[in-house]
């Protein structure tokens, strides 16, 4: 049996053992009663994360090593942070946060850029026990609110601008404006002020960031049990009000130090990129503590795949700091791909370092993989995870052995993770039929263990639909050979005249043209069968391709592929889709457009703007 199959087999028949043998990876002030009991990893357990990430690193003697990569293009400037110099920077914000009441329990609100201060707060409540809950810098004022007013924060930590290509972006306006309708109001904001754009204090409540840590003594880590929460992080729910994803101390630790070897294939003193924002989970889990759990040196890059300045950027940051591993969006690749379809820009750059491509956060389609694998000469790895489970559900993991690669899988579950195919009665899937993709109970280590402040809330979304499983919410099929294949929400399933069909097999047929850079498919509602698929594509930079040929030529192409029964005739070229600032598209606001309903702009939107013109395409001739 080979190393993954018996890894595997382990974590599923043996997972107290598996787990207690990872857990050696970490140290503890005090060794778990045991591995799991009553639904949550170590008990009895105490250790503090922030030591785990920092403080172990220099009393090991690699005070010196770089922590932290601060590469930010549109400032124009690059920062280095050795292990030592975060440590004090770390330990002096903590004394700061002590000093203004925060203790272990007590949540802090970070409203920040992509900046290392971002890095250092999370550390630092970390290092008191606080629980913090990062919200995604630029975040409209109503949507802060709301997550101030779920969290009650007794301090916010923010900054006065972010920067975006074009435009500064104030965030003392949005926060002030947030705290004026939230029924929640923190005793202090503390305030990092950037020369771009420095804000008005407001006497009394706001500190200058500086001015505070700088007065401040070094607060020592706090001990907590593994099962107290180190954060909470809120991920949009459907009714509107944000869910708030809890992540304990232990199983956290755990889990991350094991994935950062196990699956990304990294090792300490390496340097690791997730090309993400500290606002998401993947900034959370692999820029912040997944790394610095392991000893590696991260990346913070404030930038973007293209326009900062050009589309060889991910290459430039790569092979400037050596970058061993890079894990970014598909999102981004297709970026990178539509206006440099050729790769010159990555010609440029000497990239023999990288070793790794890791791809996750929307579906990779099999023409983005091939684009990116040809380009780079290095395994592209497709994965698979969410918010709430906070590492991957399923990977090739390359620390264990790297096995055969099939486009448009994220190969296997994870061990840990018991991923079914369930129908809707609940039975298991045969192989290569599609339904629900579920994770058998126990979710292992690092999981959400519930919501914040709401446990019914907790079994409702996601384990009251098939008693004794956690409902990911995706939809998929599991193959002869073991592989999964998500092919998106279960809500991305049309019904075409009693024939369900997932938007993301159509997706793949239609990425395969070669004119088209991104696309997305929708289903819009129709009185003869229930639902059309309707295509919005983006074509290649220099395509001058009339829009009625591609039109015709995707048709051919579904009809082909998938069959008629797909009834796809609708094809709508685009400037550009409609995205979060994570790089998901926004399917659901699409098809309230495509339908004709009022929709609300979401407050996750990268770019408003693009809405109307989604508008005017659909409505068009």
């Amino acid at each position: 049996m080979g190393g993954y199959d018996e890894a595997y087999r382990r974590s599923i028949e043996r997972p107290e053992e598996f787990w207690a043998e990872a857990a050696l990876d970490i140290d503890w002030d005090v060794a778990p009663a045991a591995v799991s009991g009553g639904g949550r990893w170590f008990p009895g357990g105490r250790l503090n994360t922030c030591h785990n990430a920092v403080d172990r690193h220099v009393a090991a003697g690699r005070g010196g090593q770089a922590a932290l990569i601060h590469d930010s293009p549109v400032t124009g400037t690059v920062r280095t942070i050795t292990y030592a110099e975060l440590l004090d920077e770390v330990a002096r914000t903590a004394g700061m946060l002590k000093g203004l009441g925060v203790t272990a329990g007590d949540t802090v609100v970070i409203y920040m850029p992509m900046v290392p201060e971002a890095v250092v707060a999370m550390l630092a409540c970390a290092r008191l026990g606080a629980v913090h809950s990062v919200v995604f810098g630029g975040f409209a004022a109503r949507e802060l609110a709301l997550r101030i007013e779920h969290a009650e924060p007794k301090v916010v930590l923010s900054a006065s601008c972010g920067i975006e290509p074009a435009r500064v972006v104030a965030y003392k306006p949005l926060l002030d404006a947030a705290l004026e309708q939230s029924a929640h109001r923190p005793a202090h904001c503390v305030i990092l002020q950037r020369p771009q754009c420095p804000a008005e204090l407001t006497p009394g409540r706001d500190l200058d960031w500086h001015e505070s840590v700088r007065a401040a003594a070094p607060a020592p880590c706090v001990s907590v049990a593994a099962t107290d929460p180190l954060y909470v992080l809120y991920t949009s729910g459907t009714t509107g009000l944000p869910k708030g994803v809890v992540r304990d101390n232990g199983g956290h630790a755990v889990a991350l130090r094991w994935s950062m070897t196990n699956v990304y294939g990294a090792f300490p003193g390496e340097v690791f990129w997730a090309a993400s924002d500290v606002g998401w989970v993947v900034g959370h889990s692999y820029i912040v503590y997944a790394p610095l759990l392991t000893g590696c040196t991260t990346v913070l890059y404030e930038g973007k795949p293209v326009g900062t300045p050009d589309p060889g950027a991910f290459w430039r940051v790569t092979a400037q700091h050596g970058v061993r591993t890079l894990f970014t969006a598909p999102t981004a690749i297709r970026a990178i791909k539509k206006e440099d379809p050729s790769g010159n820009f990555a010609k440029k750059w000497d990239l023999s370092g990288l070793r790794h491509l890791f791809l996750a956060g929307e579906r990779l389609d099999p023409d983005t993989y091939h684009w990116a694998s040809d380009l780079l000469g290095v395994p592209v790895i497709d994965h698979w995870w969410q918010t709430e489970t906070g590492w991957p559900v399923a990977a090739n993991c390359v620390g264990i052995e790297t096995l055969p690669i099939k486009p448009g899988s994220p190969t296997k579950p994870v061990p840990g993770y018991d991923v079914r195919v369930l129908d809707a009665e609940g039975r298991e899937c045969p192989p290569g039929v599609e339904g629900a993709v579920t994770v058998r109970l126990p979710l292992p280590p690092g999981c959400l263990p519930t919501l914040y402040r709401d446990e019914e809330r907790f079994a409702a979304s996601y384990l009251t639909r098939y008693p004794g499983h956690y409902l990911t919410g995706d939809g998929g099929h599991i193959d002869a050979d073991g592989y999964l294949f998500v092919m998106g929400r279960i809500d991305d399933v049309i019904n075409v005249a009693g024939h369900r069909l997932s938007t993301g097999t159509l997706e793949e047929v239609i990425a395969a043209h070669p004119d088209v850079a991104e696309c997305a498919v929708i289903g819009v509602a129709d009185e003869l069968k229930g639902q059309l698929p309707v295509g919005f594509v983006v074509l290649k930079s220099g395509s001058e391709r009339d829009p009625a040929d591609v039109e015709r030529e995707l048709t051919a192409l579904v009809r082909e592929h998938v069959g008629p029964v797909a009834a796809f005739r609708r094809a709508v070229v685009v400037a550009r889709l409609p995205k979060t600032r994570s790089g998901k598209i926004l399917r659901a606001t699409m098809r309230d457009i495509a339908d004709g309903r009022p929709y609300t702009t979401p407050s996750t939107i990268e770019d408003p703007g693009v809405l109307p013109e989604i508008a005017d395409a659909v409505n068009g001739p």
